[in-house]
């Protein structure tokens, strides 16, 4: 494995008005997946508005409203050594509106979604139920690491 201290993992750019994490943050959230992962990787996160989450997600998965998180892996072929794996388009009004509702440091909810789409750059998905208890107790493992509560038991607000 490359030594991570002289790679960034994760290629950042906001086109929010939003507060979002540092990137560091960003990085120590995908660092904990290519700790687990056992190779290094990088991505692109890409910070969208609601508009944007919207369009992508109705151009990309017929689905015309706005989503947390959205995977984009890269297709190279196996020749092409290529640390970037893909993109993630994250919407942080959206982030910050479902950490609300279910009562969770928005910090935290942040990490759940760059590790959930890192997770999905990787391969997992949850289209059925077996693969998506297989994601969901790795993204559990991964953020108890990180010191952040189990993203599956939360309490919404009524």
């Amino acid at each position: 494995m490359k030594p991570l201290a002289k790679l960034i993992p994760v290629l950042l750019n906001n086109d929010s008005s939003s507060e979002i994490p540092s990137i560091e943050e960003f990085n120590a959230w995908v660092e904990a997946v290519i700790e687990c992962h056992g190779h290094f990787i990088q991505i692109s996160i890409q910070i969208v508005d609601e508009n944007t989450s919207q369009e992508l997600n109705k151009t990309y998965r017929n689905k015309d409203k706005p989503t947390n998180v959205l995977s984009f892996a890269l297709d190279l072929p196996e020749v092409v050594e290529e640390d970037l794996i893909g993109d993630l388009a994250i919407c942080a009004e959206i982030v910050k509106q479902e950490a609300i509702a279910q009562n969770k440091p928005e910090n935290h909810h942040w990490a759940h979604m760059t590790i959930h789409g890192t997770l999905h750059l990787l391969g997992f998905d949850h289209i059925d139920d077996k693969d998506a208890e297989i994601m969901e107790v790795l993204e559990i493992k991964l953020l108890k690491q990180l010191n952040i509560a189990n993203p599956y038991e939360y309490t919404s607000e009524d």
